[in-house]
């Protein structure tokens, strides 16, 4: 095992261990808070041809607020439909969504598009950066788009808290992987969301790049409380979260229960 390998594991036992020290916040004043995000009985259900071919099969998950949750399963179990389902980016075939309290079944297209504008922000593989735009104007583009307009205060906060202050001028090819997922990560944030959503964030990174990201998301929960469902394929990426999700054939076969 490399130097490198041997500080991921321990920061991976690290993270194992903590997990009940991380839970203390999801209660205030000994009471139980209410989910953010709460799926019930969810199924996604698509037609290829006459066949009826289920991506979802009945999914019960509460995301409490300041939680960090990791959701792992092999390709093709549905955890990246879930993920599209829990943000209003696919519409259940059947069951409630709920998302800060709005049931995103019951809403229309053009609703949950608004929802999602203020409540959630994303975090994808292949970063979805706009080629054409620089760094700042990636970033911003989130703020305008949320109609609330361009908070110049908040802009720098983010941008200097994910160290991309010197790289907002560059354009996405001007920039590395790990660069290219700090701004994605900047503009997911940038507008205050309730919840960030992030799908195999550091999928197209290298070792160190993954690190770097996987801690700077742990950073943004611990430090700004930034509730976070993130999907991975590898246990050492899902250990950043507070707990782990498990799905197999479009089911969550463990870890769905907060304690």
């Amino acid at each position: 095992m490399n130097p490198l390998q041997m500080d991921a594991s321990h920061a991976v036992e690290s993270r194992l261990e903590s997990k009940h020290t991380n839970h203390s916040r999801l209660s205030h004043g000994g009471q139980r808070l209410e989910p953010i995000l709460k799926t019930e009985n969810v199924w996604k259900i698509y037609r290829t041809g006459k066949v009826d071919v289920p991506a979802l099969r009945g999914v019960d998950v509460e995301i409490m607020p300041g939680e960090f949750v990791s959701i792992m399963g092999p390709s093709g179990c549905g955890k990246s439909t879930m993920l599209h389902v829990m943000g209003g980016l696919a519409q259940a075939t059947r069951g409630k969504v709920l998302l800060d309290g709005n049931d995103l079944t019951t809403m229309t297209d053009a609703a949950r598009t608004v929802l999602r504008r203020h409540k959630v922000g994303f975090v994808f593989q292949r970063f979805n950066l706009l080629p054409t735009l620089d760094a700042y104007h990636n970033i911003a583009l989130a703020q305008h788009i949320r109609a609330d307009g361009f908070d110049p205060h908040r802009f720098e906060v983010v941008a200097n808290l994910l160290g991309i202050g010197g790289r907002l001028k560059h354009k996405p090819s001007e920039m590395s992987g790990g660069e290219q997922q700090r701004v994605a990560i900047a503009r997911a944030i940038v507008s205050e969301p309730k919840i960030v959503l992030a799908d195999e964030p550091t999928g197209n990174l290298d070792t160190r790049s993954s690190e770097a990201v996987l801690n700077l998301l742990a950073s943004l929960n611990k430090d700004l409380g930034q509730t976070i469902v993130m999907i991975t394929h590898n246990p050492e990426a899902a250990a950043y979260g507070h707990r782990v999700l498990h799905m197999r054939d479009g089911l969550v076969v463990d870890g769905a229960t907060v304690h």
